[in-house]
């Protein structure tokens, strides 16, 4: 039997229409940090517990919340998920992958860490391939769906609290304000400096800001 999802159902909506289809644990998957060009690309998938211990106030897309508010809903998550996973991919494997394959590479990795196995799977923006279970992709997929919602929150703050590790290995970068995304301040430290380690070769402005005597090594 077909179900439908409206258009005012709330941030609930797919998991409770997919649950009325027969798809008991539905998992949701999002990425942080794919059109960054410097660090990690981080996925996360989380399967949220269908009861209303699984409702989350607050909840919403990573990019919409505060750092604070991440930080906040990051610990909820944690707990009130019936599983999750997170998921990184270096910049060497971004370069090796290309970035679209290494962003389906994370975000199926991060998928099949869950336990339980979900039934069905939600992802922002487009499906990924090569799960055992159906999976569907939805514009805007954290902004409508919680599950998607609660995922991109943990990839997010995980993110963040790994650049700004490495804003202490290279400071002159400022890793922990813009998180190694492509800005204006980052581009014009990265053409002073050049590229350091942990920046992604497979962008253009990386390696047009090459400069082999200015490069750093890692410490």
């Amino acid at each position: 039997m077909a179900s439908v999802v409206r258009r005012d159902a709330g941030i609930y909506g797919y998991e409770r229409s997919l649950r009325r289809a027969g798809f008991g644990l539905v998992a949701g998957t999002d990425e942080a940090g794919r059109g960054a060009c410097a660090g990690p690309l981080v996925a996360a998938a989380v399967i949220l517990r269908p009861t209303d211990a699984g409702r989350i106030e607050g909840l919403a897309d990573s990019k919409l919340l505060t750092p604070r508010q991440r930080e906040r809903l990051y610990d909820v998550i944690l707990s009130r998920a019936l599983t999750w996973s997170v998921v990184s991919l270096e910049p060497a494997d971004c370069d090796r992958l290309g970035m679209h394959v290494a962003n389906l590479t994370a975000l199926r990795r991060a998928v099949m860490r869950l336990a339980p196995v979900p039934d069905f799977v939600l992802s922002d923006g487009f499906a990924v391939d090569g799960l055992a279970v159906p999976n569907l992709g939805i514009w805007k997929g954290d902004q409508v769906a919680a599950c998607v919602a609660a995922a991109s929150v943990l990839a997010k703050v995980t993110r963040d609290r790994r650049m700004a590790v490495w804003h202490e290995t290279y400071p002159t970068y400022g890793f922990d304000v813009h998180k190694g995304y492509c800005t204006a301040d980052h581009q014009e430290r990265l053409d002073t400096h050049g590229p350091c380690a942990i920046h992604r070769w497979c962008f253009e402005n990386v390696r047009r800001a090459a400069r082999p005597a200015k490069a750093i090594e890692v410490r």
